[in-house]
């Protein structure tokens, strides 16, 4: 095993660049990109900040395995997997769905098992049940000792990794803007953000499930675990997962076409056009007064 330095350390904070968009000027709405899927080479933005604790924390305790979580999309794995490579440890991938065992591998699914991951397809009965003891037990047996990371990573050595991406954007923006999965993201974000100068900016998470109003427990109970109670402000709105986790709609589609022409990034649709579409609408609803600067973290 090789403890890769830059993936335990913290990295310079990622690039954050102000963007004009005659859409936001008619509401006097300022934008700015928290480039946060520069920060790493490999893992990057949240994941980077997600995973870096954890790591650190199965190094220090000498595990060889990864255990972790997650859809046939899933980021997270794909994440997973390449920390694995890099640090010279196992990763074993449980993956949300039996029937996919017997099909070609989706792209993602494609590269984290390139990265040397072990996927293990289970019945979707089982994985809503992953975090009981007698399933997680039963994991352990089959796989051998591991760290296990829960789905999408977010727990409170996550939250705390991504306090740092709040640090950052102190002072800078008045909202902050994050697609949201899991919720360790916002979690961590919001906390960051609280106490530097002046008052402290306003985090809004963009759910990408359906659903996604659920979240706002999830991310109370990681601040109470990370934090011990609630930190910062924050807040979610559901409105834009359009359709579901890695589904889109030709409205999404036509949003983020029109933003790559316009600025010149193209935002994955899974997280980041969503968030961008839900930060569009909010301003052409008159949700910023203005002068506000809106921050919105790029995350992959």
């Amino acid at each position: 095993m090789h403890a890769a330095p830059s993936l335990l350390e913290p990295q310079p904070p990622s690039p954050l660049t102000e963007v004009a968009d005659e859409r936001l000027d008619a509401h006097g709405v300022r934008l700015l990109l928290k480039r946060d899927d520069l920060v790493h080479p490999d893992l990057p933005g949240n994941k980077f900040r997600k995973l870096r604790l954890n790591l650190t924390a199965a190094v220090q305790a000498r595990h060889d395995t990864l255990l972790t979580f997650g859809g046939a999309y899933s980021n997270h794995l794909r994440a997973v997997a390449a920390a694995g490579r890099l640090l010279g440890l196992r990763t074993v991938g449980v993956v949300r769905g039996e029937e996919l065992a017997d099909r070609p591998l989706n792209p993602s699914l494609s590269v984290a098992a390139a990265d040397g991951m072990r996927l293990d397809f289970v019945d979707r009965a089982t994985y809503r049940r992953k975090a009981e003891p007698e399933v997680l037990a039963a994991l352990l047996a089959r796989h051998g000792r591991a760290y296990v990371l829960p789905e999408g990573g977010s727990n409170a050595a996550a939250a705390l990794g991504c306090a740092d991406l709040g640090r950052e954007l102190r002072g800078a923006a008045d909202v902050v803007a994050v697609p949201c999965g899991t919720g360790g993201t916002l979690a961590g974000l919001a906390a960051g953000l609280e106490g530097g100068p002046g008052e402290c900016a306003e985090a809004v998470g963009f759910p990408v499930l359906r659903g996604g109003a659920f979240l706002a427990a999830d991310v109370a109970r990681l601040q109470q675990e990370a934090f011990g109670g609630r930190r910062g402000r924050w807040r979610l709105d559901d409105r834009f997962h359009h359709g579901g986790f890695a589904r889109t709609s030709q409205d999404l589609e036509e949003f983020a076409s029109d933003f790559h022409r316009r600025h010149g990034l193209d935002p994955e649709r899974v997280y980041v056009a969503k968030m961008l579409h839900g930060v569009l609408t909010l301003a052409a609803e008159g949700a910023f007064p203005p002068g506000t600067r809106v921050a919105a973290v790029v995350t992959g």
